[in-house]
């Protein structure tokens, strides 16, 4: 899977759920958990805007939208 393609597929699982912790996304993407870790910073570093703590887990806010995508 493309790095693309696995951080577009963690903001969608974190649209479906409340709260989820980086060891079920490595489980539902195939991946480690470091990477998932780096993954959810570059997210956040780019202005998604998830929020998590140390043993609980990773939330994205309520209302967040992806922008649409334009191809040429």
């Amino acid at each position: 899977m493309r790095r693309a393609d696995r951080l577009f597929q963690i903001i969608q699982f974190l649209r479906t759920r409340r709260v989820t912790t980086a060891r079920r996304l490595a489980e539902e993407l195939e991946v480690s958990e470091r990477t998932v870790y780096r993954d959810i910073r570059d997210l956040m570093a780019s202005g998604v805007p998830i929020d998590g703590e140390a043993g609980i887990g990773y939330a994205l806010r309520r209302g967040f939208d992806l922008p649409p995508l334009m191809f040429t």
